[in-house]
């Protein structure tokens, strides 16, 4: 029970630690060291049962005088007469407390104007900005390559320090595979449109029913009205993450690491931009062909993109099986998971949403 001086303890508590002490005394235990066990001293015990029942605690149904502190009827009413007046309606109490005293006037502190409006329910919004909008989580789902793709621009360091060049990137969501890239030495929207309609070109994708998803961040280069208007004519949806989000875009802020972690990586920066743009190439081609990448079961996303990845699949698990009947003994359980995963989620969903997006995919 721990100490209880000073504290509540309630009536259904006492009478259980009186029944226990009880029931210590009639095994041959001393009263103090039963007290003791439940943290609460013999001169307690006596006091709780001096009139052979449980005595409840009296101290709740005392009757005790205001706090000196105490606001007055008159005082409550003129606080929220002045947070409801044409002049304070729309200023919060850390507002209204000091213009107050400019008009050598003092009610009570700002934290007492907070509780007084928070118990009459006026502690809402006050001032003419918006309020605050809870942004939905944005969730897409992709079943197969070129549905949903993804993109940001990064910043590579230059030689001379300070100046940096921009790599704009796109990568497709479902194969990881990236789909264009361009490097530059601005954030640009036109730059941006060039990027876009090289990678439509690159995958052949035209106008269709059901329009390919382009997600990215909300930086300026991606949603400057040029771009976005590029974007209806090609027929892509445009997706955003959510202000101040850094996750909400995981699959080009991933990809971003994985390059800027490679050994080859020129951590003292790029010479020109020609420099940047050879690297870059030859990085692209590493991360889709040679790389095995472990979101897709260590296959390239060169592979998983263009549907060689079943067949390699088969393989392994035939080498598995086989490895398997000639030493038996060496395993203890299945061979290794080499199944790929069936769609691909933008964030974390749960089954009965994915399965409800899948179903509005299929109508």
């Amino acid at each position: 029970m721990g100490g209880a001086k000073g504290r509540l303890i309630r009536n259904p508590d006492r009478i259980k630690a009186v029944k226990l002490i009880n029931e210590a005394r009639e095994n041959g235990s001393r009263l103090e060291p039963a007290c003791k066990e439940l943290g609460i001293c013999s001169r307690t015990y006596q006091r709780w049962t001096e009139n052979g029942g449980v005595k409840k605690d009296q101290r709740p149904l005392v009757k005790r005088k205001p706090p000196k502190n105490k606001l007055t009827e008159s005082e409550r009413k003129e606080i929220i007469e002045i947070a409801n007046s044409k002049e304070y309606a729309d200023l919060p109490p850390s507002k209204i407390v000091p213009k107050l005293a400019d008009k050598d006037k003092y009610i009570a502190s700002e934290s007492t104007f907070y509780r007084v409006l928070k118990e009459e329910k006026l502690n809402t919004h006050r001032s003419k900005s918006k309020e605050p909008v809870k942004r939905e989580i944005p969730t897409h789902i992709a079943t197969e390559p070129n549905q949903v793709w993804t993109w940001d621009i990064t910043w590579l360091n230059a030689f001379i320090k300070g100046e940096y060049f921009k790599l704009y990137l796109i990568t497709d969501m479902f194969s990881r595979l990236i789909i264009a890239h361009e490097v530059w030495e601005t954030e640009n929207a036109e730059y941006s449109k060039r990027l876009i309609r090289k990678a439509t070109l690159s995958q052949g994708i035209a106008k269709k029913d059901k329009p390919l998803v382009l997600h990215s961040d909300n930086g300026s280069p991606m949603k400057a009205a040029t771009f976005m208007a590029t974007l209806e004519k090609l027929g892509i949806q445009s997706s955003f993450s959510r202000p101040r989000v850094s996750n909400d875009n995981p699959y080009s802020e991933s990809l971003f690491k994985t390059m800027k972690y490679r050994p080859v990586y020129p951590n003292k920066g790029f010479k020109d931009l020609t420099e940047a743009r050879e690297w870059v190439s030859k990085f692209v081609h590493w991360y889709n062909h040679v790389h095995l990448h472990s979101g897709i079961n260590f296959i390239t996303p060169y592979q998983r993109h263009y549907g060689l990845d079943i067949d390699i699949m088969k393989k392994r698990i035939k080498t598995y099986k086989k490895a398997k009947a000639a030493h038996p003994e060496r395993w203890s359980g299945k061979i290794r998971n080499w199944s790929l995963p069936e769609y691909v989620t933008l964030n974390p969903m749960k089954e009965d949403e994915v399965e409800k997006h899948l179903n509005q995919q299929s109508s």
